[in-house]
């Protein structure tokens, strides 16, 4: 019996070498080549663009041509209100690009209040309420200069100029002391536009 062990663990070893022989002779083996992949141009440098995001709209000056003279501005200012824009443009090379366009400014509320001296008042004086909204469609042609990039990052300055089409809705002006009411219909203007740019794209 115990010859018989011997034999069979030499003939396992043998195979086990056997095999560690054959696979030493076999050819390493040779990486194949994978192409890396081929972008496709699908437009040159045309792209798309959309825009989302909040006005803050401000107030320069309020005038009544009525009370002009002694009149004083106690409140003055716009709500905020969304805007929507789409454009589309091309890309020149890595740091010049060219786009257009068009931006809808949804309705902001425009508040404002006045107060001017009045000698037959009780109080000495009478206050207006400037009630109403407004909104804009804007297109402009976009000038920008991307100034490099850095782990993705690019940042970039440009210009814009174009034309806004304003428009007043409902425009009133209360004056509860006199029981006064002035109301102005809803009118619309064409406007110069421009626009400054300073940012980060990533």
């Amino acid at each position: 019996m115990g010859v018989v062990k011997t034999t069979a663990l030499s003939c396992v070893i043998a195979l086990g070498v056997s095999a560690a022989a054959m696979a030493a002779d076999l050819p390493m083996p040779v990486p194949i080549p994978v192409e890396p992949p081929v972008p496709i141009d699908i437009g040159g440098g045309w792209y798309l663009r959309g825009d989302i995001g909040v006005s803050n709209q401000q107030v320069d000056k309020l005038d009544n041509v009525l009370f002009s003279s002694n009149s004083t501005v106690l409140d003055k200012g716009f709500d905020a209100a969304p805007f929507f824009g789409l454009g589309v443009g091309y890309k020149v090379n890595s740091w010049l690009r060219f786009d257009v366009t068009g931006e809808y400014r949804a309705k902001a509320n425009f508040h404002g209040l006045d107060r001017y001296a009045d000698r037959s008042l009780p109080t000495g004086y009478a206050s207006n309420e400037y009630l109403g909204s407004k909104s804009e469609w804007v297109t402009l042609a976009n000038a920008y200069v991307d100034l490099g990039t850095w782990s993705g990052v690019t940042p970039f300055v440009g210009a814009g100029i174009g034309a806004a089409y304003n428009t007043i809705h409902h425009f009133r002006d209360v004056n509860v002391v006199t029981n006064g009411l002035a109301f102005g219909p809803t009118d619309s203007k064409w406007n110069l536009a421009w626009a400054l740019y300073a940012g980060l794209a990533y």
